[in-house]
C-alpha cells in the first residue's frame, strides 16, 4: 500500500477515535482503513494502536508516530499550497532574455509587473544571440527575429514593420529620397543585426528588390541609432515599435513608406506549455498589452 496514504489514514483514525469514523471522513470502508493501519504496523514492526471492542488508544510508539506523521503531512500540505500559489500569483525571480531592440520597451512593463506583484522580481539579460533557455536557466525569451527552436513553445505577441525615417533637419539639408535607388546618395546608418544587413529590401516595380546602402555609423544599439537620427545626421531603418513616439511627435518623419515591405513577428519563447508558471503567463499578458505593435 502507498505509505503516504496509510499515514493519512492512520492520523484520521487517531483524530476521529475509530476506524468507521475515519472511513467516513476519507470516503473509505472501515475494512480498508484497518488494512492501511495494519500495513503500517507490519512495516514498522510495532503496534500503533490498542484496540478493544469499545475503545481505541495509542501505544507509546503510536503517539510518537502520530506526532511525526502529523508534522510530515502538514509540511506536504504547505508545499502543495506554496506551489499552487506559484501557479496563480507571480512569485520569485523571472529570468528573462530579450532582443536588445526591445530594451527601451521593457522598463515600463517590468515596472508595472514588480509594482503589481510584490513577491516577484525580474532578472533581464539582453543578447543578440538566442540563448539556450534550459541550459542557461531562463524562464522566457522575447525575440524580434525568427528563431528556429523546435523544442520550445513559440507564442506570437504581435507583428511590426520596419520604418525608414529621418529627422526633419536631415530632410531639410539633404532632401527626401523619392525612390529606393536614391538611398545611394544618403547617409544610411545601420543596425548590426538587421535581418538583411546593408541590403535594405523594398517593393519596386511589383517585385521585392534589395538596395545596398552605406553610412558612417553601425551599431547593435537601437537606442543609439535613434539618438543619431534625432540629431539630424542620417536616415535609419528601425522597427516601428522603437520609434512610434518620435514619429507621432514629428521628431522623426517616415520616407519611402510606400516601398517598404514585409511584416516581422515578435515572439515569446518558453520551454513548457503544460503547467506554465504564473510569473511567465502574467508577464506574457503584459507584453501583449503594452508592446506598441501592429495587429
Amino acid at each position: 500500500m502507498d505509505r503516504l496514504t496509510s499515514m493519512t489514514v492512520f492520523t484520521k483514525v487517531v483524530e476521529n477515535m475509530g476506524f468507521s469514523a475515519a472511513g467516513r471522513r476519507l470516503n473509505m470502508s472501515a475494512t480498508m482503513v484497518s488494512n492501511h493501519v495494519l500495513a503500517l504496523e507490519e512495516r514498522l514492526g510495532v503496534r500503533l494502536l490498542n484496540r478493544t471492542t469499545r475503545k481505541l488508544s495509542l501505544t507509546e510508539a503510536g503517539r510518537t508516530y502520530y506526532d511525526r506523521c502529523s508534522q510530515i503531512l502538514a509540511e506536504i500540505a504547505e508545499a502543495d499550497e506554496a506551489v499552487g500559489e506559484l501557479q496563480t500569483t507571480p512569485r520569485g525571480v523571472l529570468r528573462l532574455n530579450i532582443s536588445p531592440a526591445l530594451a527601451p520597451e521593457m522598463g515600463s512593463i517590468i515596472g508595472e509587473y514588480v509594482r503589481t506583484y510584490r513577491d516577484a522580481a525580474v532578472d533581464m539579460i539582453a543578447t543578440d544571440r538566442m540563448v539556450d533557455l534550459v541550459d542557461e536557466g531562463f524562464d522566457l525569451a522575447v525575440r524580434v527575429t525568427p528563431v528556429d527552436e523546435p523544442n520550445l513553445i513559440v507564442r506570437r505577441l504581435g507583428t511590426y514593420r520596419h520604418v525608414l525615417c529621418a529627422a526633419p533637419a536631415y530632410i531639410a539639408r539633404h532632401g527626401s529620397p523619392g525612390a529606393p535607388a536614391d538611398l545611394v546618395n544618403h547617409n544610411c546608418i545601420n543596425y548590426s543585426y538587421h535581418p538583411f544587413g546593408r541590403d535594405w529590401r523594398f517593393k519596386i516595380g511589383g517585385s521585392e528588390q534589395a538596395v545596398h546602402v552605406s553610412g558612417n555609423f553601425v551599431s547593435n544599439s537601437g537606442v543609439t541609432l535613434v539618438a543619431v537620427a534625432l540629431m539630424g545626421q542620417a536616415l535609419v531603418l528601425l522597427p516601428s515599435f522603437m520609434i512610434a513616439q518620435h514619429l507621432k511627435a514629428g521628431r522623426l518623419v517616415p520616407v519611402l513608406a510606400e516601398f517598404l515591405v514585409g511584416e516581422f513577428e515578435i515572439n515569446a519563447l518558453y520551454a513548457h506549455r503544460r503547467h506554465l508558471s504564473a510569473k511567465v503567463r502574467v508577464f506574457i499578458d503584459l507584453l501583449i498589452q503594452h508592446l506598441n505593435l501592429d495587429s
